[in-house]
């Protein structure tokens, strides 16, 4: 579990967030590589805050990088859901035709 200070002062723990999901990965015939970032060694996770925010954790797995967290959007958060191949929330189903093609 990690806490990340977030750019308006709020400070978020990751253990209280009511949901998570991981990013998908795929294969390239040689290493997985994070569709969230489209990087063998940048990850990405989407987190729920318990009151409902959404925001994303950034880590690497390059030596020195420090992992970090930002806020999103709900639309930025269903893109993410789509594109990392889970299903979305029902209070987020009616942003997947504000946000699909």
């Amino acid at each position: 579990m990690a806490t990340f200070r977030m750019s308006d002062g709020t400070v978020v723990k990751t253990e209280n967030a009511s949901k998570v999901w991981v990013e998908d990965k795929n294969w390239d015939g040689s290493n997985w590589i994070s569709v969230a970032t489209g990087e063998q060694f940048e990850h990405q996770s989407l987190y729920r805050s318990r009151r409902g925010r959404f925001y994303v954790v950034h880590r690497s797995d390059w030596q020195g990088n420090i992992p970090h967290a930002e806020w999103i959007s709900n639309e930025e958060a269903v893109r993410w859901l789509i594109a990392n191949d889970h299903e979305l929330p029902d209070d987020l189903k009616e942003l997947e035709d504000i946000v699909c093609e």
